[in-house]
């Protein structure tokens, strides 16, 4: 029998946390291992309990969700993040993706999506709620626009890009390339560097865009 997710619920109020808890108890292979009311909270438990995935609120006191995402990865990378709040606003989706939120969900999210996100993203697979695909999209064509590098993408580049936008994460791929896990780490960085993107999930979207994805097979509702 597989571990279970070990799931940490970061959110200023009591009633949602308490929701969530209650929804994850029920579902098998979840554990909700603690919970914060404000990302300061959420950094330093992050830090002990060690959880797979942190479900993050953005507004809230003392520390918000961003600042907080950004120490989090910093220290602990393999945790991933999934945006849960009520905010869809380009000021609050761009930098949490851009810190390194692997998923970013809306609160009217139903249980069933939330619940299929949590693991999706323990699958280290971007999951977006279907408008906040969409404003990725808009602001990936924009990054689109800017001068190109010089020096396109290799033919492994492409094959590693292809493989990113299927949702597999740097230890798949490389199983799948038979190289290092290094080397892959090599190849996306050089990726987001020549297309200006920040982040894998703007990778993947960036593919997606180019037709080497589908929106509903790989940035979707947990296909």
């Amino acid at each position: 029998m597989s571990e279970k997710i070990r799931v940490y619920i970061t959110d200023d109020h009591q009633i949602v946390r308490r929701g969530i808890r209650q929804l994850l108890s029920t579902e098998a292979g979840i554990e909700v291992v603690g919970e914060a009311s404000n990302g300061k909270e959420a950094v330093v438990e992050v830090d002990r309990l060690k959880p797979d995935i942190v479900l993050m609120d953005l507004v809230m006191p003392v520390m918000d969700g961003i600042e907080a995402i950004h120490q989090i990865k910093a220290s602990h990378p393999s945790v991933q993040i999934l945006v849960l709040t009520s905010f869809a606003t380009d000021d609050k989706v761009f930098p949490a993706i851009k810190a390194g939120a692997l998923g970013y969900l809306i609160k009217d999210t139903s249980p069933e999506e939330l619940v299929s996100a949590i693991r999706q993203v323990h699958k280290g697979e971007p999951t977006l709620h279907s408008s906040i695909a969409q404003k990725l999209l808009k602001e990936i064509s924009h990054a689109s626009e800017q001068p190109t590098s010089p020096d396109p993408l290799t033919e492994r580049e492409v094959e590693v890009l292809k493989l990113i936008a299927r949702g597999l994460s740097n230890q798949e791929i490389a199983e799948t390339l038979v190289v290092s896990v290094a080397t892959v780490y090599t190849h996306v960085s050089k990726i987001l560097d020549k297309l200006h993107l920040a982040s894998r999930t703007q990778a993947a979207l960036y593919a997606l865009r180019e037709g080497l994805a589908s929106l509903y097979d790989d940035v979707g509702d947990g296909q």
